[in-house]
Parts: C-alpha cells; structure tokens; sequence
C-alpha cells in the first residue's frame, strides 16, 4: 500500500486563508504587497489553485515570522497526497510488476 494517510492534508493556502483575517496583514491585497508579488498570486494560492513554491515560501516565512520549511512541508504532504490519489492505480500495477520480477 503506497498511501498511509486516509485524509487529506492541508494545503498551506487553506491555512493561509485562515490566519490572514486574524493577522496583522487583514487581507491578500496588503499580503502580496508585502510579499511583493501579485494579488492574483496570492489568490490562486488562498483558493488551492497555484502550489507555494520555495520563493512563495520564503516571502511567506518572511511576513508571518515563520519558516519556509513549514509552507514547503505543507505543500510536498499535499502534493504527495495528491499524486498518490490520482495515479494508485498505476503505482500498483507497477508494484504487482515488480514483485513478478523480484519471485
């Protein structure tokens, strides 16, 4: 069994939406002219639809007062997740190939 989660993990954009009302920064206009990227960029990343990349990391951990790791943890366990999900077929039939071979 290559996937041992059951749940989804959290995308780091689903947390980003939760703590920015309650954060100093109140809202992603304020949010991407601190980071210094566009309003678009950081919406597409609130609603899940844009992955955070090590840059987008960095910017983050600099605002928040947080680590890049932290983001970039969050969106490989995501990533994971989601990969695993969508392809489990393939992955068995490879695995069910292998262990063929390896008999």
């Amino acid at each position: 069994m290559l996937i041992t989660r059951t749940r989804k993990p959290t995308h780091p954009g689903a947390l980003l939406a939760e703590i920015l009302p309650d954060s100093p920064v109140k809202n992603q206009v304020r949010l991407s002219e601190l980071m210094g990227v566009s309003r678009r960029l950081v919406n597409e990343i609130v609603n899940e639809r844009r992955p955070v990349t090590t840059d987008v990391a960095f910017r983050l951990a600099a605002v928040f007062d947080t680590s890049a790791d932290l983001w970039l943890r969050m969106q490989v366990a995501f990533d994971v997740w989601e990969t695993a999900q969508k392809k489990r077929v393939d992955y068995e039939q490879i695995r069910q190939r292998a262990s063929k071979i390896a008999a």
